[in-house]
């Protein structure tokens, strides 16, 4: 069945309403997006949007916290959200035949929040635990780390949860005056996917959200040139958690369809050469993949391995040696093909999920203006070569934009550091 294009409304205000009808499914998701994250916050609003984010959902002028869980329990939706470095999303997703109630409840805790003192308090220690349950999951603790140490002081390499005396010093007038001067119309979006007719949710939504007063917005501060470092953070652990950091490409760039097949051949499945090296054939990691990390002007290309501590050094090796190899050695057409395919089935099969496709209306609008087709994504992974990806690998894996992050038991510095000789 072919993809049915996107339909887009701008209100007055500069409000986004997108849409895209899928008449084959009968739910409907749909998100209001705040093109804010945790990167455009200052040292001491570090957290406030993952705060907000919270809190959202903790009571109105007219509806209690627990007014919001039961009547989303009464009509057996789902609900949820989310806070990135570059968005915050309040979604639900339900029967289309109570699309108009999921309307109403996300516009009214969107709309008029309570921020009330009595549900912060509440609200704080849920978050403080958060906080340590992350630091308490060192396969997850890690990547934070590791952003810590690749982007520096940047506000990319801070924590979206924020710090815990950010949380401590927290109150209602703090949320209250953030959410006025950030959630500002030209940074709302409400996308919308499934069983949906566009003219119905403009119809519904968009005079309350036409009452809203613009507001100046402030650009991001793009991360200076990152450098190599390496950090090791010593933690009697079972394991050892390895994090190598390298350059990546901004969400928006032109390679960023080649950076995904690079992504794939050296880490992203089971039978790419990360995971056949390291676990197939030595047997050293349960769990070793690569990822992509994109934003708006920058991105990072990032490898993870956990390990015993006694094999530390060498599954750095390992990895770096992959990473060499593959700026020598292009892909051959099999691996090529292979990888292409992986890519697009991924993408494919993640398409036919109306939450999903809710979510590339979002982000294609924020990054690009616009919605992207399949076929057109399809047409720019075709168009990938192995050439394409060596040199994509040549200019990304240099030896002074490398960096290594380590978090666990620690035998043998000296050998880390031996190991952790990145060259050309």
């Amino acid at each position: 069945m072919p993809e049915i294009s996107a339909k887009k409304t701008v209100l007055g205000n500069g409000v986004r309403i997108l849409t895209r009808d899928m008449p084959h499914v009968r739910s409907v998701s749909l998100g209001i997006w705040v093109n804010m994250g945790s990167r455009d916050e200052s040292d001491t609003e570090n957290g406030l949007s993952h705060f907000i984010e919270h809190m959202i959902f903790k009571g109105t002028e007219k509806r209690s916290a627990f007014d919001i869980a039961r009547a989303f329990d009464a009509i057996g939706g789902y609900t949820n959200a989310f806070t990135s470095m570059e968005n915050t999303c309040f979604h639900a997703r339900v029967m289309d035949s109570h699309s108009e109630t999921m309307i109403d409840i996300l516009t009214d805790i969107f709309l008029n929040p309570a921020f009330s003192p009595e549900n912060i308090e509440r609200e704080r220690p849920v978050i403080l635990q958060e906080i340590g349950m992350v630091e308490d999951t060192p396969d997850e603790y890690v990547h934070m780390l590791a952003g810590e140490t690749f982007w520096g002081g940047h506000p990319l390499g801070r924590s979206i949860l924020g710090s815990r005396e950010n949380i401590f010093r927290f109150d209602s007038d703090k949320l209250r005056q953030f959410f006025k001067t950030a959630y500002t119309p030209s940074r709302i979006l409400i996308a919308a996917a499934g069983h949906i007719d566009h003219d119905q949710l403009v119809d519904r939504i968009g005079p309350l959200f036409d009452r809203l007063i613009p507001e100046p917005t402030v650009d991001n501060v793009p991360p200076s040139r990152v450098q190599s470092r390496m950090d090791i953070h010593e933690k009697d652990l079972e394991q050892a958690h390895i994090c190598i950091s390298a350059r990546g490409l901004a969400i928006t760039d032109e390679k960023r369809y080649t950076l995904s097949m690079l992504n794939t051949l050296l880490g992203g499945n089971m039978s790419s050469r990360l995971f056949q090296s390291i676990r197939e054939q030595r047997g050293l990691a349960y769990s070793v993949y690569s990822f992509v990390s994109s934003y708006s002007d920058a991105g990072m290309f990032g490898v993870y391995a956990g390990v015993d501590s006694a094999n530390v050094s060498e599954t750095i090796n390992l990895i770096l040696q992959e990473l060499q190899r593959i700026k020598k050695e292009a892909p051959d057409l099999n691996d090529m093909k292979n990888a292409r395919e992986f890519t697009k089935g991924s993408l494919l099969l993640s398409s036919e999920s109306n939450d999903n496709q809710m979510v590339r209306l979002a982000q294609g609008e924020f990054y690009f203006g616009r919605s992207t087709s399949m076929d057109e994504i399809f047409s720019e992974i075709d168009s990938v070569t192995s050439t394409d990806i060596q040199n994509l690998a040549q200019e990304l894996f240099q030896p002074d934009h490398v960096s290594l992050t380590l978090l666990g038991p620690v035998f043998d510095r000296s050998a880390i550091d031996g190991a952790f000789q990145v060259s050309d």
